[in-house]
């Protein structure tokens, strides 16, 4: 099958896999990571339908909406990507993105930890779109989904979560901020996927100041 039939047929089955999903994490999010993905990639020297596949494939099947089983969404994947008779070494890359994108597998990680650059280019694309308006509009979404408090002065960020806790938190939206928004521009591994988180890190440390002015009658 062509690349571009190939990438059309992908797209065509995530938007019916995701037509019901929660909204931070449907079809949108994925052609949002999938557009990043492409821009971030013309820079970089990736196999672009590793690319591609990776980004629009990574979402899903979220493991949060799967009683945290991680293997749902690479098994759907490899499924798929197996009924159009893809080759096994595209399938087994694409995989891999998907079984290695989360924030929660970077919990803990060495930092000395070498992934492929397609994985890189697709993880920088996801974390985009966890920062900046759209970012914050995608935390405060997920936590009204889950009937999570706006924020609470009296329950601290925890700054040292394990994956097992961070998987289980239940905070405030406003600690999310601090347990894995904040973060993320420092664990970009691109030049462009950096520059961008730059720019929308600035605006959730000023949408920050603007709550807290907010919440405290001060602004």
């Amino acid at each position: 099958m062509k690349t571009t039939s190939l990438v059309e047929e992908t797209i065509a089955f995530v938007k019916e896999i995701l037509k019901d999903a929660e909204a931070g994490h449907d079809w949108f999010h994925t052609q949002r990571v999938f557009r990043n993905a492409l821009l971030i990639a013309k820079d970089e020297n990736v196999d672009v339908l590793i690319v591609s596949l990776g980004a629009l494939l990574h979402d899903i099947a979220d493991a949060k909406f799967h009683q945290g089983d991680e293997r749902v969404g690479p098994d759907m994947a490899r499924e798929f990507l197996n009924s159009l008779e893809v080759e096994k070494d595209v399938i087994d890359k694409v995989c891999f993105i998907i079984e290695h994108i989360s924030f929660k597998n970077s919990i803990g990680e060495n930092k000395n930890t070498k992934h492929p650059i397609e994985l890189m280019v697709v993880q920088d694309a996801d974390r985009l779109d966890a920062i900046g308006a759209i970012g914050i509009a995608r935390a405060f979404h997920y936590g009204g989904f889950k009937n999570r408090t706006l924020y609470d002065p009296e329950i601290a960020p925890n700054l040292e979560l394990t994956k097992e806790e961070y998987k289980n938190s239940k905070s405030p939206t406003i600690n999310h901020f601090y347990e894995k928004l904040l973060l993320l521009k420092d664990k970009m591994n691109t030049t462009t996927g950096t520059k961008i988180a730059l720019k929308r890190h600035a605006f959730l440390l000023q949408y920050l100041e603007q709550f807290y002015g907010e919440w405290n009658g001060t602004q």
